[in-house]
């Protein structure tokens, strides 16, 4: 299956998922109009158990005004899959656009620096407290592992809430750099910050793409037997590639709305894979030991294409014993936290910043 976990909920063409052939040229299907979509259920199940289902799905009304705006802007059902190079410049421009609005509501110091070779963004918050220098957070961004949508949206707000440094690393994108060089770009940033600072005053977190990542680096860390972060974060994420969830067959990347493809076989996204076993514990790493990982938020959401993928990685982490926590929205699309417009994302980033500080928090009084 061709990643779709690309991590923007400001909707474009460059949200589509990407695939290897420029088939922009052909002549996109006709969407659906109002007048051809269904009115009412359907529900037919085949003999394999596959469903062939509509439904008519209203937008809760206790959403804010921004959500239901958001869920409302209509979004055609058909259309060409996008070149690659083509999104990546849309990705791009996203970003940059999302780094101003983001630094309007959380104000803060942005450079770009390199550590153990490999390229970050460090963002150092307003404000921040001197009894929080000894202490930093590590961002794996988002973007399908091809692409970067995340840098910005998920080092800005957290640094703000959390009134901590952020390091986002800009690792190795896929299909030029397969698994797992994006893991190794994260591993040799979790070791340069270990010369610095202590690990339990070290965070890993992403979204999507960097949800899964941060799974991938966490066990890959016991694995090499450095010491483990306070806390992780795993927002919107999976843990297996060899198999899918529902709910990647149920929602495109902005939920009920948009193109969207029938499942196919095979590992997921195998640009990223390339030539590693889909079970490998490492990539995959519900087929791991997970035992001893630190706490760990899970946070998605009810039209979210990865909720199966993070309610599954959350309930391997419970079995392992590890003090798991999950949070799921109501109604709201994968990675909706991007959007600073929305008092939800608002809501959502306070929550994984707090339980940061917290964990951090209690790693320093057990010193």
């Amino acid at each position: 299956m061709k990643a779709v976990f690309a991590a923007v909920l400001i909707a474009t063409a460059a949200t589509l998922p990407a695939t290897a052939g420029a088939q922009g040229a052909q002549s996109a299907p006709k969407p659906t109009t109002a007048d051809e979509a269904p009115k009412r259920d359907t529900s037919y199940i085949d003999a394999q158990g596959t469903a062939h289902v509509t439904r008519v799905i209203p937008v809760p009304e206790d959403l804010s005004a921004e959500a239901r705006r958001s869920l409302s802007r209509p979004e055609p059902d058909q259309g060409p899959p996008q070149p690659l190079a083509e999104r990546r410049k849309g990705t791009d421009a996203y970003t940059a656009r999302a780094r101003v609005e983001w630094s309007k509501v959380c104000p803060n110091t942005l450079t770009n620096q390199t550590m153990a070779g490999v390229p970050v963004h460090v963002v150092v918050p307003e404000g921040m407290p001197k009894e929080n220098e000894d202490k930093v957070l590590l961002n794996l961004h988002g973007g399908g592992f091809n692409s970067d949508s995340g840098s910005y949206t998920e080092s800005i707000p957290i640094a703000s809430y959390a009134k901590m440094k952020v390091v986002a690393v800009l690792y190795r994108l896929a299909p030029e750099y397969p698994f797992p060089a994006a893991v190794d770009d994260s591993i040799a940033v979790y070791k340069e910050l270990l010369k610095t600072y202590k690990p339990e005053h070290i965070v890993i977190y992403g979204t999507s793409a960097g949800a899964i990542l941060t799974g991938e680096v966490a066990v890959r860390i016991k694995q090499l037997g450095l010491p483990q972060p306070a806390a992780l974060g795993i927002f919107s994420g999976m843990g297996d590639f060899a198999r899918d969830g529902d709910s990647i067959a149920m929602y495109a990347l902005r939920g009920l709305s948009g193109h969207l493809d029938p499942p196919e076989t095979g590992p997921h996204d195998p640009e990223y894979v390339g030539s590693t076993d889909a079970k490998d514990p490492v990539l995959s790493p519900v087929y791991a030991d997970l035992h001893g990982l630190p706490p760990t938020l899970f946070v998605t959401s009810g039209r979210d294409l990865l909720l199966s993928g993070t309610a599954n990685l959350h309930r391997a982490f419970l079995h392992a014993g590890v003090d798991a926590r999950l949070v799921l929205f109501d109604a709201l699309p994968h990675a909706f936290w991007y959007d600073p417009n929305m008092p939800e994302a608002i809501e959502a980033n306070h929550m994984m910043a707090d339980f940061f500080v917290k964990e951090l928090n209690k790693s320093g009084r057990s010193e």
